[in-house]
């Protein structure tokens, strides 16, 4: 049996180099192959995003299309109805926020927030939302009276009671139009 030869000293700096250049390539490429990822997640992130802006800009014109009038038939005599959110902020008190809709009249204004799948995080949300501007009105002196809606593309039974028990309106898409349900007592007043 013949032993191997022992490499030389110079044969085992020229294995360590070649070794550590290909360590060197393998971690540049890695980090090549992870820059690219990111870069394709952030744009599949952005495009994502955007699709989930046009549903949303969906179901908020389905949902504005015709409810002012729905609202006059229930006997409210808004006449405007805000288009794509309205902003309010006041940092004299610490309020600010947005709203979907938001429809008017002299004595009664209805803040209306839609979302495509409506949850029951949204319409807590949206109460403390409602109360946040109820402030915001009190501090421009706004005597006016606010109701709430809710609405969705998709609303689940529980969900729409749940929102009805709080005392806001649900509007929901009922075949080509929407429907408003009301709430079974009375419309909560902020």
């Amino acid at each position: 049996m013949s032993a191997e030869p022992v490499p030389t000293f110079e044969e085992m700096m020229a294995m360590f180099r070649e070794s550590r250049e290909q360590i060197i390539e393998l971690r540049l490429s890695q980090e090549k192959a992870e820059e690219r990822r990111k870069k394709e997640q952030k744009e599949w992130n952005k495009r994502f995003a955007e699709f989930g802006d046009r549903i949303g800009e969906l179901i908020e014109t389905m949902v504005r299309g015709g409810i002012v009038q729905i609202f006059q038939e229930l006997g409210y005599t808004f006449t405007q109805c805000s288009r794509r959110g309205m902003s309010f902020r006041e940092d004299a008190i610490g309020v600010h926020g947005e709203v979907d809709l938001f429809l008017e009249d002299g004595d009664y204004a209805l803040l209306v927030e839609v979302k495509t799948k409506l949850t029951i995080n949204d319409i807590k949300d949206h109460v403390r939302r409602v109360k946040k501007y109820r402030l915001y009105a009190d501090y421009r002196n706004d005597k006016r009276h606010f109701i709430a809606a809710v609405g969705g593309g998709v609303i689940d039974d529980n969900v729409r009671d749940f929102a009805l028990k709080r005392g806001l309106f649900v509007i929901m898409q009922s075949g080509k139009n929407i429907e408003v349900i009301q709430p079974k007592d009375k419309a909560r007043v902020w």
